[in-house]
């Protein structure tokens, strides 16, 4: 199947857009930053993942023509014709042009929960480097051609961005029965850990849930959910343990602490100051769980 929409958006020649939408009441999970068609040939072309701000968001990169060097934490590599790149930042790495090379490609950069959590999923089972089908090509191309020709709203173009992450989603994890066993076997494991905060939960215990050695699934499942999976089950241990503090006002600290699977209160009141910046008594009547939880205003760069 040829890459007909790819075509087009060539045709079109260089061309790039920053998607800056209005503000919305409610929170986008996938949304578009910037997209474009681009033929570089300078060296002035260098992005290191570090420096590019704190806000989380993803590149989607596909190589038409030419090269461009890859630097992956501890790994360098070059992007080819046929190859595309996927990038979560802000983290340890950095893509360039060396002088005298050129570089032909189209991009997507989106932002938002939901982008984030497929991508870094992929991530976590093939790096940063994909061998994408041609007819998932042309359809990220199209991806990229609508948002590049503007007019969307919020919504659409959302859904654009949605769009785009489940078409990779289904090459990857549709093509690769081995990935897309680990990836059920990640879900799984965010199941039970939803399922199970009063309990144990070593990473032993869930690397078993997952069917995987322990070193496998700790380096797919830090890679995939941005922590280590101890301090990833701490987390939504204490955001449990805030939840309740508010919701259930005669319920003692104890026992809070005892239902989000914590033994021993002191330690619990530790780790609570050390996330919250107080203590459980003091949490609970401050009314700080209403600010954490409200719905921020959705602000595209």
């Amino acid at each position: 199947m040829g890459n007909f929409v790819l075509q087009d958006l060539m045709a079109a020649g260089p061309i790039m857009r920053t998607v800056s939408l209005p503000r919305g009441r409610q929170t986008l999970h996938t949304m578009p930053t910037s997209a474009g068609y681009e033929i570089r040939a300078d060296v002035s072309y260098d992005w290191d993942g570090r420096r590019r701000g704190l806000a989380p968001f993803t590149v989607l990169q596909h190589t038409i023509g030419g090269r461009g060097n890859l630097r992956y934490e501890t790994r360098t590599m070059q992007l080819k014709p046929g190859e595309t790149l996927l990038l979560l930042i802000p983290h340890n790495h950095r893509y360039w042009l060396e002088k005298g090379d050129r570089w032909e490609f189209f991009w997507m950069s989106m932002n938002g929960e939901e982008a984030l959590r497929i991508h870094r999923s992929i991530l976590a089972i093939t790096g940063p480097v994909l061998h994408l089908q041609p007819v998932t090509i042309d359809r990220l191309a199209s991806c990229c051609h609508r948002l590049v020709t503007g007019g969307e709203t919020p919504g659409a173009a959302s859904a654009i961005a949605y769009e785009a992450a489940m078409v990779l989603y289904d090459d990857v994890f549709g093509s690769h029965p081995t990935y897309a066993q680990e990836y059920r076997a990640l879900q799984h494991v965010l199941e039970h850990i939803e399922g199970h905060l009063d309990q144990r939960l070593t990473v032993a215990d869930l690397a078993d849930v997952a069917g995987l050695s322990r070193a496998h699934f700790s380096r797919i499942f830090a890679a995939s959910e941005g922590l280590p999976p101890a301090e990833f089950v701490l987390q939504k241990r204490l955001r449990r343990a805030a939840k309740l503090l508010t919701k259930t006002a005669d319920m003692p600290v104890k026992e809070v602490a005892a239902l989000c699977g914590f033994d021993d209160p002191n330690y619990f009141s530790k780790v609570f100051r050390r996330l919250y910046g107080t203590n459980p008594s003091d949490f609970r009547t401050s009314g700080m769980y209403a600010s954490l939880t409200a719905a921020p205003r959705h602000e595209v760069n």
